[in-house]
């Protein structure tokens, strides 16, 4: 199923009006597509700029030196356990206390597309190489970007690359390069993707590093889509890349992540911004910077129509309330509910959508948000839940949950949904307030991005 809309008007650059309102639930959709959540210090200063502004201010704000020294500091830190999975929860740490989250949420995004698993790749300084190569290119040169990950040596050792000989050509990186990272089946055939194979080989790692070894290159004519020449990798990405297709690839999963799960984007919505980033030069910012000031995004096609991944929800409920935690144990959660930060279940990365809700995973998000909220080491503005809403000015049931909602919810939530709540938290002791939280968390509207 696809859309019929009109795309002229679905990327026009949104205009505020009595339909579509830059208001609260505008401003908090911005924040949960292009980041995790916003504080109510964050939604106040958000309503004072323009969404053109706004979005302007996300996407090109930079860390602060001192936090990325901080993070040097945590990664290095990390690393010396010799536990991959201590880099996981580095990087739960980064994504609550970024002050650039669309940096970081954009990163997620980039590590499902070119999706690296640390259970193969067992060096945790290879996938901390490979997550920074994401962060520096994220909003940047997707040219630039599939060239380096082709040359990353996590990805190399992921997919085999590394043993790709002359005389064995192995196929697995083609296939992906053309599958899965630019072009979508149907675009390519296996005679392509046997051809791509042998540009790439004697791209091998040595002490952890890409290393070209010319003895194992295959130095004969290659015929890739519809090309010929003694090509090597270099030649083969940028083929890859001259493709009409990469660029239409490219924003079809770009509106999916940050518009909606579904239906899919039709050739005809696609085709704009398809021609906007071949243009660039397939530069990635200023397709999102088209996305996500657009009619469309700030539409009731978009609001509500994504699903919270694990990510999204956990540190969204975070953020959203200025909370800290475990980062180890919220990684490890994280995990458990499918979505390891450095451990994607496959190339394929996560399916997404509505494959995050089942009857099991469910139960799953519920505990984790229980977890979460009542952890000892977990603080709302460093301090208790209680105080915290309270220096919101916000102490009474119902007044708590429509504060919440503001915050956490993409959609409304049923009036008897907020009756029974509160009848909860007024019946409930000293935990009336986590009680409260919990239970609008397990609702399913919660689960809508």
């Amino acid at each position: 199923m696809n859309f019929e809309i009109d795309p002229e008007w679905a990327w026009r650059e949104y205009s505020p009006d009595n339909e579509t309102p830059w208001n609260l639930r505008t401003a908090s959709h911005l924040f949960r597509r292009l980041g995790f959540g916003a504080s109510q210090k964050d939604l106040d200063a958000a309503l004072q700029r323009k969404p053109s502004e706004l979005v302007d201010d996300l996407l090109n704000i930079n860390e602060p030196v001192d936090f990325q020294r901080e993070m040097k500091s945590l990664a290095d830190s990390a690393l010396a356990t010799g536990n991959v999975k201590q880099l996981s929860a580095w990087w739960a740490y980064r994504m609550l206390a970024s002050p650039a989250q669309a940096l970081e949420k954009t990163t997620l995004f980039w590590h499902g597309h070119f999706a690296t698993s640390a259970e193969k790749v067992t060096e945790g300084q290879l996938m901390l190489t490979q997550n920074e190569l994401l962060r520096r290119y994220a909003f940047g040169d997707f040219s630039q970007m599939l060239l380096e990950i082709s040359r990353d040596a996590a990805m190399l050792i992921y997919l085999d690359s590394a043993t790709n000989r002359k005389a064995h050509p192995n196929e697995n990186y083609a296939r992906e390069i053309m599958e899965l990272f630019c072009l979508g089946e149907g675009n390519y055939s296996e005679t392509d993707i046997r051809e791509l194979a042998r540009c790439f080989t004697g791209w091998e790692v040595r002490r952890g590093e890409f290393r070209f070894n010319r003895f194992q290159h295959d130095t004969g004519t290659k015929n890739i889509l519809g090309k010929s020449g003694d090509f090597g990798g270099e030649d083969g990405v940028r083929i890859v890349l001259e493709q009409k297709s990469a660029p239409e690839f490219l924003v079809s999963k770009l509106i999916r992540y940050f518009v909606m799960d579904e239906p899919a984007a039709s050739r005809e919505l696609i085709a704009p911004l398809a021609k906007e980033m071949r243009e660039s030069g397939m530069k990635i910012r200023p397709v999102l910077r088209r996305i996500l000031t657009s009619q469309l995004f700030y539409s009731p096609l978009a609001i509500g129509r994504k699903i919270k991944s694990p990510v999204e929800m956990a540190i969204g409920l975070l953020r959203s309330l200025e909370g800290t935690t475990n980062s180890f144990e919220l990684a490890e959660s994280l995990q458990q509910l499918g979505q390891g930060l450095l451990y994607p279940p496959s190339v394929k990365g996560w399916d997404g959508g509505r494959t995050w809700i089942n009857s099991s995973t469910l139960l799953g998000r519920s505990n984790l948000v229980r977890d979460l909220i009542t952890h000892e080491k977990t603080r709302f503005g460093r301090t208790s839940l209680k105080q915290y809403l309270a220096s919101q000015k916000v102490t009474q049931p119902r007044a708590i949950i429509d504060h919440l909602e503001e915050r956490l919810f993409a959609v409304a939530i049923p009036e008897a949904a907020k009756d029974r709540i509160a009848r909860l938290m007024a019946a409930a002791s000293g935990k009336a307030i986590v009680e409260g939280l919990h239970a609008l968390c397990t609702l399913p509207e919660f689960q809508i991005a």
